[in-house]
């Protein structure tokens, strides 16, 4: 069809339609942290990812643990998570897994398992910037031995990384030590007890928090309190990671609450939901 005024604005006006609608169907996979479920984990590991699927989430992270797997457990893992409609996106791991005697079982098992982040979940305790400065050098380093085989390397913070250290947070020190491309994993509940605020350290760091761990807490309950039943932002800060954080997926984790660990898990997802409604 010949190309008109007419027919130009017509598509026009609709493209601002069309590219709200495109935002309004963007979905944010919402996955379980598995430590959510540690000991039914512990205890039955293929029933265990079975009854998180049935609950509706959409991924699941493992935790150190999977690294003791032998590669035929991890591909029965996989087969199982296709069967039943999981991903996993990233997995939690010792800082250890990123050494060159560890990178190639990593990378391996990560693979195996379909995931995009191999995320480091403790560095240990650094007294001194100078110690988290080191650690920043071994994300940094491992990151660059994960990118060759299409994964990427990630951290997540605790209440330390998160406690001023010579008048200077030492999380700050691991974004500033890390490749704009290596993911700062968010658990927020640590940020909040730290009594840091949560929307401005995603607005300060663009693109990097592709993933965040949805943890709650407060005074009364510390982190037993189930995930949503805070004072705490949750639309905002769920609002800001996907609008500037560069979000791609979200991770209920729970350490512990006053009730079973999958009925927890069920209500901490339809508190998720409704905070998302």
């Amino acid at each position: 069809m010949p190309i008109t005024r007419r027919n130009f604005l017509a598509a026009s006006s609709l493209a601002p339609l069309a590219l709200g609608t495109a935002n309004a169907q963007k979905k944010i996979p919402v996955g379980l942290e598995l430590f959510s479920v540690r000991a039914a984990l512990a205890k039955d590991l293929m029933g265990t990812v079975r009854e998180v699927a049935k609950l509706g989430y959409e991924d699941v992270e493992f935790f150190a643990p999977y690294f003791s797997w032998t590669p035929e457990q991890a591909r029965d893992v996989r087969k199982l998570m296709d069967d039943v409609g999981l991903r996993c996106l990233s997995t939690h791991n010792a800082i250890g897994n990123y050494k060159a005697e560890n990178i190639q079982k990593t990378i391996d098992y990560n693979k195996i398992l379909g995931s995009k982040f191999v995320v480091i979940a403790s560095a240990g305790r650094p007294t001194t910037l100078d110690g988290w400065k080191a650690v920043a050098d071994t994300l940094a380093e491992g990151h660059s031995r994960l990118k060759p085989a299409g994964l990427r390397g990630g951290y997540h913070n605790h209440q330390a990384e998160f406690t001023p250290l010579e008048g200077k947070r030492p999380v700050e020190v691991l974004a500033a030590g890390t490749p704009r491309d290596f993911m700062m994993q968010f658990d927020v509940g640590t940020c909040l007890e730290m009594g840091s605020d949560p929307v401005k350290w995603i607005n300060d760091n663009p693109g990097r928090i592709n993933s965040m761990h949805l943890k709650d807490w407060n005074k009364e309950k510390g982190y037993r309190i189930l995930f949503g039943e805070s004072p705490a932002p949750w639309k905002e800060i769920l609002a800001a990671a996907e609008k500037t954080g560069g979000l791609e997926y979200v991770l209920i984790e729970q350490e512990g609450s006053d009730f079973s660990e999958f009925e927890t898990a069920r209500m901490c997802l339809e508190n998720y939901r409704r905070i998302r409604a």
